[in-house]
């Protein structure tokens, strides 16, 4: 298992996660429904995003963000790839993240 920080841009995942916030995501690690991931998108290969997993679908994920208003999530872009889970946010206020077991209404 390798884990790696990474930055997270814009305001797809607020209120859990905002733009600037350091994560440490986890490679190779089993995806469950409610984890927030690093996705890639066969659509933008060149494009990592931080979303939250919905549900599987295929050999993909149906993922969204937290902030319905100002998140690009498989509602546009369909399933993602998951590159890895992320586990705790590093910067600022270090905490773990759980899995979500619920959405947001």
């Amino acid at each position: 298992m390798r884990w790696r920080r990474v930055a997270v841009r814009g305001p797809s995942m607020s209120p859990t996660l905002a733009d600037g916030d350091v994560v440490l995501v986890r490679f190779g690690g089993a995806v469950r429904a409610g984890d927030v991931v690093l996705v890639r998108w066969p659509a933008r290969p060149e494009q990592l995003s931080v979303k939250r997993a919905e549900h599987p679908v295929d050999d993909a994920w149906w993922v969204r963000g937290d902030n319905p208003f100002g998140s690009t999530d498989s509602r546009a872009l369909g399933p993602a790839d998951v590159v890895a889970v992320v586990r705790a946010r590093l910067w600022p206020r270090p905490r773990r993240l759980p899995a979500e077991t619920h959405r947001h209404a």
